[in-house]
């Protein structure tokens, strides 16, 4: 507002000043200072509070990533499943499985007795002495081959199908069974009773009952259903361990909703929401570049405190990478949301960059919409209707790209990446059926839109 010589009215106040008292120029100086003074006093409050709310969703990013991964591997025994299944096709796995069932197999083939029965079976024979003596140096020989020949056999089966179908089945029975003990849920065969641990032998009662009925042991129909749980162990910790799992289970479930609340609230509270979308975006995004490299460095601290002889090398970065593979992935996936979405508030902004793209932008739509025009696909009402209202259907396309990947079961970085370019596409679309809708004279390039 510019200042005035002579006196101008007052804003209406109480006491003794009349509505109609004007204000004298020092007077309407003061109070447009100190109108400034407070407009710039609760922009910096608005500002404080925004970056109170964006360092919280910031260290709560990590926490919220890990805390839904550990949930999906503890609780989600589906989950858990489909992240060790391709352990059992792993080379590497398979090679330590093979190795090591082979060993426990020739360890119990007792090679020196079978050379030294060898021995004594050729010396009653009445076999000379140098080849009774031959006989009893077969023993590495002999050992050799039984290994060749299980290592063969073993490894049959652990390439198979039989040993992914057995390896899924077993794991899925084993964690559905920790999660109901965990859960104090009573379905299963291992359940919590208190600070016990028992496993229900039920169905195994049943059909050992069945079986010897339909042997022929008619009174094994008689065996009682009593005592049918064994007590495994007391935990004197079960209970904290119960109690740490719910508190996991909520964790998992609230604590990404809390942290994606909190990012919102910092970009509705600031003054300027687009640069502070910016802002958010970009620690969004180097939040989770940290949490790739502590996961790489974590990597390599679990490779370096393995021995080798307990696991080899290509084994134990195997098993890593395939427990921390959805965790590597969703962060990997939220990186890709940040990048693209400090892109698109920074291309929305008033940069020479952003300006440049628009225009761009703007002129193909145009040109696109000019030659459909000319052609004779003029979109009439509807592309008018786009046009005028184009804020609305930019914001209805991001939305439903928003809602895509939020509906969307564990999306990677390749289906945000997919949801990107659709919605590119839609808005270039709509763009084009917009300039589509008039004459191509009136489009701002022919006769009649010269000045």
């Amino acid at each position: 507002m510019a200042p005035t010589d002579g006196p101008v009215p007052s804003p209406p106040a109480g006491g003794d000043r009349g509505p109609g008292r004007l204000l004298s120029t020092d007077e309407q100086a003061e109070y447009e200072r100190l109108r400034r003074h407070a407009g710039v006093r609760h922009r910096r409050l608005r500002y404080s509070g925004a970056g109170v709310l964006l360092v919280l969703a910031l260290l709560l990013a990590p926490l919220s990533v890990a805390a839904a991964w550990v949930d999906d591997q503890v609780s989600d025994t589906g989950r858990y499943v489909q992240t060790v299944a391709p352990l059992a096709s792993d080379p590497a796995v398979q090679d330590v499985v093979t190795d090591r069932l082979t060993d426990r197999v020739v360890a119990e083939v007792d090679v020196e007795a079978v050379t030294e029965a060898l021995a004594t079976t050729l010396a009653d024979a009445g076999a000379p002495p140098r080849v009774v003596e031959a006989s009893e140096s077969l023993t590495e020989p002999l050992r050799s081959a039984v290994r060749d020949v299980v290592d063969r056999t073993v490894s049959r089966v652990v390439t198979s199908d039989v040993f992914a179908q057995a390896w899924e089945g077993a794991n899925r029975r084993a964690h559905a069974a920790v999660v109901s003990m965990l859960t104090g849920e009573r379905e299963g065969a291992l359940r919590a009773e208190g600070d016990t641990v028992q496993l229900d032998l039920g169905q195994v009662v049943d059909e050992v009952r069945q079986r010897l009925v339909d042997a022929g042991f008619e009174k094994a129909a008689a065996i009682p259903d009593t005592e049918r749980t064994i007590t495994l162990f007391q935990a004197d910790e079960l209970s904290r361990a119960q109690d740490g799992m719910r508190l996991l289970n909520t964790m998992g479930a609230w604590l990404p909703v809390l942290t994606v609340a909190l990012a919102a609230l910092a970009v509705w509270a600031a003054p300027r929401h687009r640069l502070m979308l910016l802002v958010t975006a970009v620690g969004v995004g180097v939040v989770m570049a940290v949490l790739l490299v502590a996961l790489a460095l974590l990597r390599r601290a679990y490779l370096d405190a393995v021995p080798s002889a307990t696991l080899p090398p290509d084994a134990a970065a195997a098993i890593y990478d395939t427990f921390v593979r959805f965790l590597r992935d969703s962060t990997r996936t939220l990186l890709v949301v940040a990048v693209i979405t400090a892109l698109a508030a920074y291309l929305y902004g008033p940069g020479r960059g952003a300006r440049a793209v628009r225009n761009i932008a703007r002129r193909g739509t145009s040109a696109a919409g000019r030659s459909l025009s000319r052609a004779g696909m003029r979109t009439g009402s509807a592309g008018l209707a786009l046009a005028e209202h184009r804020s609305w259907t930019t914001g209805i396309v991001i939305g439903a790209g928003v809602l895509a990947l939020v509906l969307w079961n564990h999306p990677t970085a390749g289906a945000v990446a997919l949801v990107a370019g659709l919605v590119v596409v839609v808005l270039i679309v709509l763009e084009t059926l917009a300039a589509a809708a008039q004459h191509p004279a009136a489009t701002g390039t022919g006769p009649a839109a010269a000045p």
